[in-house]
């Protein structure tokens, strides 16, 4: 996805006290402390250990992305590159740490119903923020920006990709420079969800955000400041002298350096051109491990590699009121789902190291194992499009009134496990009687915005094939990524629902479970969505993915966070420095 600032070990800690106090339920009884013996048994004397070494200050690390970010407005773009730029630069309220944890960044707390920041009823949260914060360009940090930020992001008007996530936002009041209060218009259970990112409120006019000077150099309170932005070349990040953490980041400057392959990323780690690689695949694993100096950095997140089919007629823009000539068909859908060999392509690319794709809910704690992927079945998939009248063709191709079922087939450039898998299922395709063409495109334009004319966010496309995940609290990506009010055209340019799938039972689901704090129920909710959702085959989830990046032993304080970006403790990093 994705740009994500959504999030749940934490999250549901609040979730629990939430329904605790809606429901009225009575305090448990302490349980008594055991007695303590009156002789405590002398304890071991603890061998001596060497004191970890100190960061040192200073250094200059780069980090390689094979894909360009299109711009670096996190509320105008939803590619995960961008957020892997902006996770140094751009802070917001509560963030997610390494063990799914909400905590704060901006906000003074995280707000709950135990320290008071949350209402009984959960229709009220009051933030508490942090004072003495600067943005880069010396402004103060109060409430007006988290007011600003607010009224931005939840414009359907401005391109705002995250408008559908604050629909429940009644309102966001200042009572004094340092108290924001979000009331909400009916029990939210994910709030602490929002707010991921702020905006100086000098950034603009809200109704003009497009045309942002921020776009491109986006000024934020974070450990780092964008110096520059070099089209195709890189992005320039100094320290931020006055970062609110004191000392920090230790870290003088972080070279974002864009290149045009995953397989050029690997060599300038591997040469020590890179300290950062960002994400590695699963079919990397055994190349990275023999690299000497590097380190591969793992962590298990949730989603996946999929194909996504659009379901209207495609053009510039999409007509959303008219199926797709052939994919508005759900037995065409199915057919592609059952016909794609999944085991070939985990075993044969991925080293056998990746779970087949079921559905974006897989990863505990909201894996939904119910639901039952499409296996692979080329007889299967055969009836089903002489089901749907396409009829073999001369050259084995299907044919139906006269036309080919002929699908154009996209992914991003410079990913060469992508490549390799596109040629496995157009053979795939081929032995049903389905023809995919490949026209893949830069992730800039492919995975882009609508002012660019990106295929996934007007529609002109057949098929895309790429990763997207859910975060922590799977709420805010549900209703983005399935809910109709989501769904891209020119009056809602920010909308990422690509699939355009639109399923009101799938809305109805979804706004039932972000309305009730039982999670178990919630989860419930969700899982039914899912469930439709890979019955609709709107996604075909090919493999599972873990979070896999690559970094030289000489860069300290890196930890592996499945739920957030690379970056996302930037501010601990440190170089190791030789001893001559």
């Amino acid at each position: 996805m994705s740009n994500p600032k959504f999030r749940f070990v934490g999250i549901l800690a609040l979730f629990i006290t939430l329904f605790i106090l809606v429901q009225c339920a009575p305090a448990p009884t302490a349980t008594p402390a055991p007695v303590a013996p009156t002789t405590a048994p002398a304890a071991p004397k603890p061998a001596a250990t060497a004191a970890p070494p100190a960061p040192t200050r200073g250094g200059t690390i780069t980090m390689a992305v094979w894909q360009e970010p299109s711009l670096l407005n996190p509320a105008l773009g939803s590619q995960t590159v961008l957020g892997e730029v902006d996770i140094f630069v751009v802070e917001g309220l509560t963030d997610t740490d390494d063990k799914g944890n909400s905590f704060n960044r901006l906000a003074a707390e995280v707000p709950t119903t135990q320290n008071g920041g949350v209402s009984p009823d959960g229709k009220t949260v009051t933030y508490k923020l942090r004072q003495g914060v600067k943005f880069h360009d010396g402004s103060p940090f109060t409430c007006e920006d988290v007011q600003f930020t607010f009224t931005a992001v939840s414009s359907t008007t401005n391109g705002s990709v995250g408008a559908s996530r604050y629909k429940d936002v009644d309102s966001v009041t200042c009572p004094d420079p340092f108290t924001a209060v979000v009331k909400f218009k009916n029990f939210y259970a994910p709030y602490a969800t929002l707010f991921g990112y702020i905006f100086p409120k000098n950034s603009g006019k809200t109704e003009d955000m497009k045309n942002w000077a921020y776009n491109r150099k986006p000024v934020g309170t974070g450990p780092f400041k964008v110096d520059e932005f070099v089209t195709g070349d890189h992005v320039t990040l100094l320290r931020n002298e006055n970062y609110w953490q004191t000392g920090k980041p230790y870290l003088d400057k972080v070279i974002i350096r864009i290149v045009p392959s995953s397989e050029v990323a690997k060599q300038l780690i591997k040469n020590g051109e890179a300290d950062v690689m960002w994400n590695n695949s699963e079919a990397d694993i055994p190349e990275v491990e023999k690299m000497t100096g590097v380190k591969l950095s793992s962590a298990a997140r949730s989603g996946g590699e999929r194909l996504i089919l659009n379901l209207v007629k495609p053009g510039d823009p999409a007509d959303n009121k008219t199926p797709h000539p052939i994919l508005g068909d759900l037995r065409v859908r199915q057919a592609i789902a059952y016909g794609v060999d999944k085991k070939t392509i985990i075993d044969k690319l991925l080293n056998g190291k990746a779970l087949p794709g079921s559905s974006d809910l897989n990863v505990d704690p909201y894996n939904c194992t119910d639901i039952k992927a499409f296996p692979y079945d080329a007889a299967k998939a055969k009836q089903l499009l002489d089901d749907a009248g396409w009829k073999p063709g001369a050259d084995g191709i299907r044919v139906k009134d006269g036309n080919r079922l002929k699908l154009k087939y996209q992914t991003t450039t410079g990913n060469k496990l992508r490549e390799d898998s596109q040629v496995l299922i157009v053979e795939n395709m081929k032995a049903i009687g389905v023809e995919f063409f490949i026209e893949n495109q830069p992730s800039a334009l492919l995975l882009g915005t609508w002012d660019n004319a990106s295929p996934r966010k007007r529609g002109s496309y057949d098929i895309v094939m790429y990763t997207t995940t859910p975060d922590i609290d799977p709420h805010n990506f549900m209703v983005t990524y399935f809910g109709s009010t989501s769904i891209p055209s020119p009056d809602n340019q920010g909308g990422i629902n690509y699939s355009r799938w639109n399923d009101s039972e799938t809305d109805k689901l979804i706004a039932q479970a972000g309305g009730i704090p039982d999670w178990p129920a919630r989860k419930d909710l969700y899982c039914k969505a899912a469930a439709r959702v890979v019955e609709g085959a709107s996604h075909i989830y090919l493999y599972q993915r873990l979070k896999l990046d690559s970094y030289r032993d000489r860069l300290q304080g890196w930890v592996p966070n499945g739920w957030n970006n690379d970056g996302w403790n930037a501010e601990n990093w440190w170089l190791k420095t030789t001893t001559p």
